[in-house]
């Protein structure tokens, strides 16, 4: 299927009592489900996904971080996600904990989870079916992961690579 094809970064922050940070999006894709902040690439700028996830860790979370300040946990491609465009996405987790909520944002407003609660929010499909287990897995490690997404809802899974950390 040609469809657009989107590159993008997520950032998975944690508190001091190991809280997740998730956004309540206002926006599309996935506007009122509470997904991990981050962001599109800059292509047209050439822009690397260390340098985009730093640059939404400003824009959304008011964060100065370099690269080294990331770790990269995951890289997801998603096939025809809603039947609106591939994705190619890399995960990466914020070393550095948060001491504080971000404020609000025009992207959505903030919060901050235990792992316990995440099974209770109204979650991407895609990151309660396969990209919230292997975080919480491969956690510290790394691992790269393919998703057919299938126009009657149903997404079929391929762990590409996977190491524990």
């Amino acid at each position: 299927m040609k469809l657009p094809h989107k590159i993008a970064t997520l950032l998975y922050c944690f508190n001091e009592r190991d809280e997740v940070l998730l956004l309540e999006r206002a926006q599309e894709p996935n506007r009122g489900c509470w997904s991990p902040p981050g962001g599109k690439l800059h292509t047209d700028e050439g822009e690397s996904p260390y340098a985009c996830a730093c640059r939404e860790a400003r824009e959304e979370l008011g964060l100065a971080i370099q690269p080294a300040d990331l770790h990269l946990t995951g890289i997801v491609s998603e096939q025809g996600y809603q039947g609106s465009a591939h994705w190619l996405m890399f995960l990466f987790e914020v070393r550095m904990k948060l001491k504080v909520l971000p404020a609000d944002h025009r992207e959505g407003n903030f919060r901050f989870f235990t792992r316990s609660a995440l099974d209770k929010l109204n979650l991407p499909q895609t990151d309660r079916e396969s990209l919230w287990p292997w975080f919480w897995r491969h956690r510290g490690g790394f691992f790269a992961a393919h998703c057919h997404c299938h126009p009657d809802g149903r997404n079929e899974w391929t762990l590409e690579e996977a190491s524990d950390g």
